[in-house]
């Protein structure tokens, strides 16, 4: 039995707290030990709660803070954990902190394609790491340019829970977010954030509508750029068109309702928001960013454009709207496609990996 803990001490709820939320339940199946540490009262720490998973709770202020650091260490003595799995920036630098004179390994998820920046604080995160487990070959090339030993680096995709039933949203909730039933509904489910590139998507949208006066959209998620999306959205004279929803815990039922399942990321790790539209039978219209092309082959599985190319975006929003029979094949190869990023494969996988640096 393994005793590993997981350490996510990032705010909100996003692809890479389900990931810590599905592996420490998969780790707990096969009958090892995994501790979700987490801050206090946020999503994260809530759903594991509520999964019956262990929580330990944990705020730190920063990636230097040596309370938190302190705290963290004495957790490891007190569980005896084998691996602490950082599974966020600023966690892996309090996981370097804390393991100093511990027998713990410390693993390293990369989920993002950013250049690492070459400083101090980097060489100290990832200079004692014993693994860094990249979600796609993409962030493993980016790892292996900042200077991280290729042999160190193991490419573990992320999973989906393929034995999720998921409802689509019905029209009364549709309805309440502006969208009247009946209408061609394009969705992109994704943090508002610089390397998401929502502004690209709604530029998108309304050369879409230009063509398709019909068409809604959705664009699901929060975050720092909610503004600047609200003043194109606007500009652009989409306020009847497209709806900003903000947070919302019904994400997947109002992806799953979408006729277009689209990621318009300049920077992207593996966007595994796309694997949801693959299991739910939803076309994709995407970038090439980052590790996306590792799991939506184009013109196979999806359709794909430049990133940061709206007019591309659309045109490639239009045929999936226009041309039934074509975004029902690729929604079907995409289908079958899914099986190979399985939540138990990812799981097995980081196993293997935590077992290999012990050994």
């Amino acid at each position: 039995m393994l005793t590993v803990l997981h350490v996510d001490t990032e705010r909100g709820w996003r692809g890479g707290e389900r990931q810590v939320l599905w592996l420490a339940a998969g780790m707990r199946e096969r009958g090892h030990r995994a501790i979700v540490v987490a801050r206090p009262g946020d999503e994260l720490a809530r759903r594991a709660g509520a999964a019956t998973l262990e929580v330990i709770e944990a705020a730190p202020r920063g990636e230097l803070d040596l309370f938190a650091a302190r705290h963290l260490r004495r957790l490891i003595v007190r569980n005896r954990a084998e691996v602490v799995h950082a599974h966020t920036a600023h966690a892996a630098a309090i996981a370097a902190l804390a393991t100093l004179g511990t027998p713990a390994k410390i693993v390293i998820a990369r989920r993002v394609d950013f250049p690492l920046r070459r400083n101090l604080g980097t060489r100290l995160k990832y200079g004692r790491a014993d693994a860094v487990i990249a979600v796609s070959n993409a962030v493993a090339a980016v790892a292996a340019e900042a200077g991280i030993a290729r042999e160190r680096i193991r490419v573990v995709p992320d999973g989906i829970d393929l034995s999720r039933s998921v409802q689509a949203a019905d029209d009364d909730t549709l309805r309440s977010l502006g969208i009247p039933g009946g209408e061609p509904l394009v969705a992109q489910v994704a943090a508002l954030v610089a390397h998401k590139d929502p502004v690209t998507f709604v530029r998108a949208m309304a050369s879409v509508r230009a063509r398709i006066p019909r068409v809604r959209g959705l664009l699901v998620g929060e975050g720092p750029l909610r503004a600047v999306v609200q003043a194109e959205v606007t500009r652009l004279d989409l306020d009847r068109t497209l709806s900003l929803t903000g947070f919302r815990h019904d994400a997947d039922e109002l992806l799953a309702a979408a006729d277009v399942a689209t990621l318009s990321s300049v920077e992207e790790g593996m966007g595994s928001v796309l694997l949801d539209a693959m299991a739910f039978g939803v076309p994709i219209a995407a970038t090439r960013a980052g590790g996306i092309p590792e799991i939506v082959d184009h013109a196979d599985t999806g359709l794909l454009s430049p990133p940061g190319d709206a007019q591309a975006l659309a045109d490639n929003i239009v045929r999936l709207l226009t041309d039934q029979d074509m975004a029902a094949s690729l929604a079907a190869r995409a289908r079958m496609r899914v099986e190979e990023f399985s939540v138990d494969k990812m799981v097995e996988r980081t196993i293997e990996v935590y077992r290999s640096v012990l050994e």
